[in-house]
């Protein structure tokens, strides 16, 4: 006996298990891609520390 074909973007029924399979969350996103946020919050960080440097300075 054959098992039955899931469609890829449905998740297999575990064995034994009396829930039907669900629907998977799709890929992609505003969290696809963590290191680019990241990567704006420290250069805004940056700016504004350098802000506060230049007035302390005095330039």
């Amino acid at each position: 006996m054959s098992t039955p074909k899931v469609p890829p973007e449905e998740t297999p029924e575990a064995e034994g298990s009396t829930a039907s399979a669900h629907q998977e969350r799709p890929d992609g996103g505003l969290w696809e891609h963590p290191w680019a946020i990241l990567g704006l919050i420290a250069v805004g960080a940056v700016a504004v520390a350098a802000f506060f440097l230049l007035r302390i300075v005095g330039w």
